[in-house]
């Protein structure tokens, strides 16, 4: 039987958790262990890439490690991008959400499992195709908890996202503190066993509070498109087998040419989707103005988090060689930080702002900044976590230690703008999501975050290159430039959404 929207919402309590639907609770605690064991894992990820092995870590040079880093979360989030398609197409986002978590949680026990490379590409294989299927699709059934209208859908989704950074400010602590007492195994042990308690949450909860969210096929394949897709994916195996076999014997085939080509499907394919859902048949005029609306807001999403998401790759590698983390030099007590520590910041900061930024959305209501002018805001913070970080790295050397004063105003000031903008930007993705795409809408919000990091597998090449202020004063003002873009056409933008606030 085929339920209209309406239908799917009000098969679910619409209170029930701080006045929203009851549904979003569970969504709230299994995003929040998905998290703890995502980010725990990420705080010592990029450290156990290029300690040595003597030090339990992989041996891979700096510059490697923070490309690879960059690549690796660029596929998590390009892969979205299919789980988007498996969700809309074939299994629906519950089924396809369920079946990410536990991929997921089998990558992290292939971490945590004492080994060599092979063993960090099984589970980096894991992690990548499961995030792909879980995170674009447990932020759709957040959405359609809501109707369209619905003033709530951005507070929820605040509220949404404090359960991400509440996993994300916990587990740094937990997973850091245990790789630095007991090795990095123990610390990957810790977030497997937080994916293991966000899967029984969710196989006790979800029928009761979910009813039929997330259960409809939106687009479901014909058995003619059933053989057509199979044909052709059969296919690109083929052609991807022969020519890596070709690379490989023409010695082509390198981590830094990989690079490249995470670039440029990370280009590549955004255009492609804006392109096919615009042509598309099943997109109405109204839904085509909306996605020409939703151009600019993905352009701007891509340069905040090229900035954001160097806050564990530049910043992180800053932290554990630029940084005094002695407290004995700087404030006189006997503490050495474990570098992961600061990846916990930014969590820490956004926990404390973000009921106060859902209550000034919800308390403004129809005097909301639009949607343009809180991407616009969130760039111009961004920018200026950047810049901030010129003044002590002006003249410093490979061996200076700055206070690590620096790094929490610079991540405080960037969480300013991820609240102004990430919350707002899955909001208006199911806003402005024709149809036929509503699960695809939500993985291209995704895709901004795998085009940064796929950009920035290139702009960390070059940070040795130039020096720290000259970097950092580049990209902090480049995002700075294009907020005050996004401010001046902010009205076009509003213009374009077609009465969707």
């Amino acid at each position: 039987m085929e339920y209209s929207r309406e239908e799917l919402v009000d098969s679910v309590p619409q209170t029930g958790f701080f006045g929203h639907p009851k549904g979003l609770g569970i969504l709230f605690f299994i995003e929040f262990w998905e998290r703890f064991s995502y980010y725990g894992m990420r705080a010592i990820l990029l450290y156990y890439m290029y300690y040595s092995v003597e030090k339990g870590g992989l041996g891979f040079s700096k510059d490697m490690a923070s490309s690879m880093f960059s690549v690796y979360g660029s596929l998590i989030f390009m892969t979205g991008i299919i789980g988007g398609w498996l969700a809309d197409r074939v299994l629906g986002s519950r089924k396809s959400l369920f079946l990410g978590a536990v991929l997921i949680m089998f990558g992290h026990i292939a971490l945590s499992l004492p080994g060599s490379r092979l063993f960090f590409l099984v589970s980096m294989f894991f992690i990548i195709i499961g995030s792909g299927l879980m995170k674009p699709n447990i932020s759709s059934v957040v959405g359609d908890l809501y109707h369209k209208e619905d003033a709530r859908m951005d507070a929820g989704f605040v509220i949404f996202y404090l359960s991400v950074n509440m996993g994300a400010l916990i587990s740094p602590f937990i997973v850091g503190q245990l790789q630095t007492s007991y090795g990095f195994h123990y610390g990957f042990g810790a977030a497997a066993f937080g994916m293991f308690l966000a899967l029984i949450i969710y196989l006790i909860f979800n029928r009761k509070n979910l009813g039929r969210i997330g259960k409809r096929v939106p687009n479901p394949l014909t058995e003619a498109e059933k053989r057509t897709y199979l044909r052709n994916l059969i296919l690109v195996l083929i052609i991807c087998g022969v020519l890596l076999y070709i690379l490989y014997l023409s010695r082509m085939l390198t981590f830094n040419n990989f690079t490249y080509f995470v670039t440029f499907l990370g280009i590549a394919i955004p255009i492609y989707y804006f392109t096919m859902m615009y042509r598309s048949k099943k997109t109405t005029t109204i839904e085509k103005s909306r996605v020409l609306a939703y151009i600019p807001l993905f352009i701007a999403g891509v340069m905040f988090w090229s900035i954001q998401e160097q806050g564990s790759s530049i910043l992180g590698v800053f932290a554990d060689t630029n940084t005094q983390l002695d407290l004995k030099h700087v404030v006189g007590i006997n503490f050495v930080i474990p570098a992961s520590f600061f990846q916990s910041i930014n969590p820490i900061f956004i926990v404390l702002f973000a009921p106060l930024i859902s209550m000034l959305w919800v308390k403004l209501g129809k005097k909301n900044p639009s949607t343009g002018l809180k991407f616009s805001l969130g760039l111009l913070f961004a920018g200026v976590s950047f810049l901030v970080m010129m003044i002590p790295t002006r003249g410093m050397t490979d061996t200076t230690l700055i206070n690590p004063a620096w790094l929490v105003i610079s991540f405080v000031i960037c969480v300013i703008g991820e609240l102004c903008l990430s919350p707002v930007g899955s909001s208006v993705s199911v806003k402005l999501a024709p149809r036929a795409f509503e699960s695809q809408m939500l993985s291209l919000w995704f895709l901004t975050d795998a085009t940064a990091q796929a950009i920035n597998s290139q702009l960390v090449k070059v940070y040795d290159v130039m020096t720290k202020a000259e970097y950092f004063g580049f990209l902090g003002a480049l995002a700075v430039i294009l907020g005050l873009v996004m401010m001046f056409y902010s009205p076009w933008i509003q213009k374009k959404m077609q009465g969707i606030l």
